[in-house]
């Protein structure tokens, strides 16, 4: 679906602003016949199978016909503008905020005075530009609304989902200590391993330092994904600590003399000596030899007698 403009002026130019892709727009006219007959058939053979227990068969007939033609119109209508609900799901944030806005502004301009009006909507566009928390917060929820899009520009652009062009449902966002957290659920053509190789590109569109996927669901569903967009850096930050102003700077601490100097390891694991072994080593070192090690003495081979001698 497109539209055609003309501009004035100097001259004369044509454009177009494509708001449903001719490949999206095909493809949901195949898919809304198919799934009105599959409804027809399914529906009109049931209700006749249901119906033929009360009455005659033929008068079965006649009533499942219309109840099934009314069935397949409401999933033809279904399938025909989903393409339509999924562009509008993409904008509801911008679309809400900007009726809530329009709305609420000519509401109480038409019940209050002006002086009332402008006293109501001073704190309203004062309290987040003045006060920084506010403020951040305010930022990190335009970010979270605004990285819903680069996604989307991410999947229609350059990483191709399917032959019909149908793009992933980006769900929702909120913002987190180094950036944002958006949850997307695939449709078929696309996995985590396909992604993985482009988060290098989808970090540029979103304007990150860096991207992270994996799967968010505990059930482990491969459709369903976690993106982090990652912008900042927090474990580099420098943190106040409190821990300077618990410390007493007026006087100097006390030094405390250890109750006992340790003279020796105390090695429990290690045996003692044997009282033999102690006294042994005492007369040796009286008798003025050296105490013997634990080291084994070679033994010396036996000299064989020559039988020649």
């Amino acid at each position: 679906m497109s539209k055609s403009s003309r501009g004035f002026g100097f001259g004369r130019r044509s454009g177009t602003v494509t708001v449903i892709e001719q490949k999206v727009h095909r493809s949901s006219e195949r898919h809304a016949r198919l799934a009105f007959v599959i409804t027809v058939l399914i529906v009109g053979v049931v209700t006749m199978v249901v119906a033929s227990d009360k009455m005659h068969p033929i008068l079965a007939g006649l009533l499942a016909a219309p109840i099934a033609t009314l069935a397949g119109a409401l999933v033809w209508l279904l399938v025909r503008v989903w393409p339509v609900l999924r562009l509008i799901w993409w904008w509801s944030f911008e679309i809400g905020a900007g009726m809530a806005l329009v709305y609420g502004w000519v509401t109480l301009a038409n019940a209050t005075p002006a002086v009332v009006t402008l006293a109501v909507m001073a704190p309203l566009v004062g309290i987040p530009t003045a006060i920084p928390a506010v403020r951040r917060r305010v930022i990190a929820v335009g970010w979270c609304v605004a990285v819903r899009h680069r996604l989307r520009v991410c999947f229609s652009q350059f990483i191709i989902a399917n032959k019909s062009g149908s793009l992933p449902l980006i769900l929702w966002a909120r913002p987190t200590p180094v950036g944002e957290r958006v949850w997307v659920y695939l449709r078929p053509g696309l996995s985590l391993t396909k992604l993985q190789p482009r988060l290098d590109e989808i970090a540029v569109t979103c304007g990150a330092s860096s991207v992270l996927v994996e799967l968010a669901s505990e059930s482990k569903r491969a459709a369903y994904l976690r993106f982090d967009i990652k912008r900042r850096e927090v474990l580099t930050a420098k943190v106040n600590s409190p821990l300077p102003g618990v410390v007493d700077t007026g006087k100097a601490a006390p030094r405390v003399a250890p109750e006992s100097v340790p003279t020796a390891l105390d090695l429990p694991d290690v045996p003692a000596e044997s009282p033999l072994a102690t006294a042994a080593k005492a007369a040796a070192t009286s008798n003025g030899r050296k105490p013997a090690t634990g080291k084994p003495t070679p033994a010396t081979p036996p000299v064989e007698d020559d039988p020649w001698d």
